[in-house]
């Protein structure tokens, strides 16, 4: 491919980004539905889960267990801010996201110093979200098992909305930025180098890319966007315990959502999380509340991607050419 038509694919892709976040924007603009405009947040908050997985695990090749580790990081400082330190939720906001890069570098620093990958780093950032909830459970300024509660206090200052729009555009916002982040990785150098590590970090080595360094750039950037949907989720529901932050429940939903969608791909976040979530409003309709269901659903839907859809949905068409046997395999999405 010529360096004119990858530039004209990767700008067309970026008009493909400008066009959906308006569209998703204009949406309450037809419609006033509490039941649609809370499907649309919480499909956009699942895409931003998945595509802070997918930075680290997609284009990465970093499996992560517990990125929940990062989830939680945001909204404990995002809840800690406002009830101790008695900060604005938007200067909290952004201390949250800096606060689960930082802990992503910390997290990396101790895994790739020493090497650590596969099933290795998968089994350590699940193990460090296990500690962090103990710790949260034991220390006195996150409430403990008890959990924090934020006080509802309606108003633009205090990232607090009367309705789901105000935070349909919040959390839009973030998508908006991870995609342009994933599109960014997809096209610049930061992300060549990153998917040289992924696929043979000695090879990458030898051409003077520094696997260590990028992979720290990687779970700081995922770290960040994961501490944002954590900073959210408190602003959203006002409330926060260990089990919630720290549980598996969200690196499960980010992971699945990631692969069912297509790894490493632009697109495959944002299709994961809505087929995902229309999977969860199906099975809440026909079983209501039965507890872990969804889990069940999620493990079926990913045993099924995995084995028909390799590339995820992101992949379909690909899939089906090699399934015919017409045309070659391509990694864009």
């Amino acid at each position: 491919m010529s360096a004119s038509s990858s530039t004209s694919r990767g700008l067309r892709e970026l008009g493909f980004i400008a066009l959906f976040v308006l569209l998703v924007a204009c949406v309450p603009l037809f419609t006033r539905s509490g039941a649609t405009l809370n499907f649309v947040m919480m499909a956009l908050y699942a895409t931003l889960i998945a595509q802070a997985w997918n930075i680290l695990g997609g284009f990465g090749g970093q499996f992560s267990f517990g990125h929940a580790l990062f989830f939680g990081s945001g909204a404990y400082i995002q809840a800690i801010a406002q009830l101790q330190g008695g900060i604005n939720p938007w200067v909290a906001l952004v201390l949250a996201v800096a606060g689960a890069a930082l802990v992503g570098v910390f997290v990396g620093a101790l895994s790739f110093r020493y090497g650590l990958k596969g099933s290795y780093f998968a089994l350590v950032t699940l193990a460090f979200a296990e500690v962090f909830r103990i710790l949260a459970l034991s220390v006195p300024f996150t409430g403990g098992g008890v959990g924090l509660m934020v006080p509802l206090r309606e108003s633009v200052a205090n990232l607090q909305f009367g309705s789901r729009v105000g935070y349909l555009w919040v959390v839009l916002a973030f998508v908006a930025a991870a995609l342009v982040v994933s599109w960014w990785l997809r096209h610049g150098r930061f992300g060549a180098w990153l998917q040289a590590v992924r696929d043979n970090e000695d090879a990458a080595r030898a051409v003077g890319v520094n696997p260590f360094r990028v992979k720290l750039g990687a779970i700081a950037l995922s770290g960040a966007f994961m501490g944002a949907a954590g900073a959210f989720y408190v602003q959203v529901f006002q409330y926060i315990d260990p089990s919630i932050a720290y549980g598996p429940a969200v690196s499960v939903e980010a992971l699945v959502a990631a692969i069912v969608g297509g790894m490493g791909t632009v697109w495959g976040p944002v299709l994961g999380a809505v087929v995902l979530h229309l999977l969860a409003d199906l099975t809440r309709n026909l079983f209501g509340e039965l507890p872990g269901i969804n889990m069940v659903i999620y493990g079926v839907v990913l045993v099924l991607i995995v084995i028909f859809l390799p590339r995820g949905i992101a992949g379909l068409g690909v899939s089906a050419r090699r399934l015919i046997g017409g045309g070659k395999e391509s990694s864009r999405g």
